[in-house]
């Protein structure tokens, strides 16, 4: 047991990197507009994402390779088209956490209201701990960090589940209409997260095993990853819980802009829980934003980095420090140009995000079921049914929404 909990670490990355604006603003709006109609949707995404996401952390400790390495294998054109899709969605993914982390920054400590400064100084702020203490650091403060937002939302739950009097039904909805349509694919496109974040979770994960110079074995592996992912499961029905206790049915409308609905969620607990609810509401959105800015700040770099040596085989070195900086760059530009479209170029993001996760979702079965997986580390035959089932359903709403758009 001692050696399955020193192997605790990229599972909480991915837990940090996957409960952000999904959690904070997709799965409160979720509860504020429709209940708890939706748990629905928040159990069938986690359960039908779940082996698709475990395949990171499983083929790299089964190979000691990432899932970009076996992309390759699976030929060139794969990770090209990789490439493109990440280079298209990073810095708007990075430009969403970032500002609404600033939104919060802006309202929980004051000094400012300028949202393009405190975006600065988050970025900034995530870049010297990256600088300074590498993957290390970001592996051990992201243990503190989760510690944190857990306790804090769960605190957050109990004070709502206690304040509130009003009678709620647990009936569940099917969305109607464009609108509630293109919500609901919103929601399922980042919760937990983008299928994408499995890649970051392999590199994560042989990144770790070259910091502590240990091979991670498979079951611990899983283990590590298991636990973050029920805490990402977990954390996203108190999201709702929330929305749907203190928001649902309260006559206010609610923006769909991140910043402004942080603002509005900090507020309205405050109003109807009391001042003292003021600090756990705050300590658990603005802990779910920064660990998001941080670990996307960090797992974008690796991602595109290794993806650029690999497909020139390192005859054009573009080094993580590069692209981090370029990354930090683009997102400051978007945020000072563009900051009035955020709410646009976020729809766009999660849209995409949940049309492209069939594709991640088929490379990541055909990699980790094929040839290039050792025969012992494969997934068992429980596994590749739920595999199969998910990539029906992920392809289905694809189709879905679609048709409905």
């Amino acid at each position: 047991m001692k050696n399955k909990y020193s192997s605790l670490g990229p599972g909480l990355l991915f837990a940090g990197a996957a409960i952000g604006v999904s959690h904070l603003v997709q799965s409160t709006r979720a509860g504020a507009e429709f209940g708890f109609g939706l748990l629905w949707a928040l159990v069938l995404v986690h359960l039908f994402k779940y082996p698709f996401f475990q395949f990171g952390p499983r083929y790299a400790s089964a190979t000691g390779e990432t899932l970009l390495d076996g992309y390759k294998k699976l030929g060139k054109g794969v990770l090209i088209s990789y490439y493109i899709l990440n280079f298209a969605v990073m810095f708007t993914m990075q430009a969403a956490v970032t500002i609404v982390t600033a939104g919060l920054a802006s309202h929980i400590f004051g000094i400012s209201n300028d949202l393009v400064l405190w975006s600065a100084t988050v970025i900034l702020i995530s870049l010297l701990i990256l600088v300074i203490g590498k993957y290390k650091l970001l592996d051990n403060l992201m243990k503190y960090i989760v510690a944190i937002l857990i306790a804090s939302t769960v605190i957050a739950v109990l004070v709502a589940i206690l304040s509130t009097e009003k009678t709620h039904t647990f009936i569940q909805i099917i969305p109607s209409g464009t609108a509630e349509i293109t919500f609901l694919i919103a929601f399922l496109g980042w919760m937990p997260a983008p299928l994408d974040i499995s890649i970051w979770h392999s590199l994560w994960s042989v990144e770790k095993d070259k910091t502590t110079l240990t091979k991670t074995a498979t079951k611990q592996a899983i283990f590590d990853f298991n636990v973050g992912y029920i805490g990402t499961f977990l954390l996203g029905v108190c999201f709702v819980i929330l929305g749907a206790l203190i928001m649902y049915k309260s006559g206010q409308t609610f923006s769909s802009k991140g910043t402004i609905f942080a603002s509005q969620f900090i507020n309205l607990y405050t109003r109807n829980l009391g001042e003292f609810a003021h600090i756990f509401i705050g300590a658990a959105a603005f802990t779910t934003m920064f660990s998001s800015t941080l670990t996307t700040l960090d797992a974008s770099p690796r991602a595109i980095s290794k993806t650029s040596s690999l497909l020139f085989n390192g005859k054009i070195k573009l080094s993580y420090w590069f692209w981090i900086v370029i990354l930090a760059s683009g997102t400051y530009i978007i945020l000072k140009y563009f900051l009035s479209d955020m709410g646009f170029l976020i729809k766009i993001a999660t849209v995409l995000s949940f049309l492209t996760a069939p594709f991640y979702a088929i490379l990541n079965y055909i990699l980790i079921t094929g040839k290039h997986t050792p025969e012992k580390h494969r997934p068992d035959k429980s596994i590749k049914i739920l595999s199969l089932a998910g990539i029906i359903f992920l392809i289905g709403f694809s189709i879905w929404f679609l048709l409905n758009f």
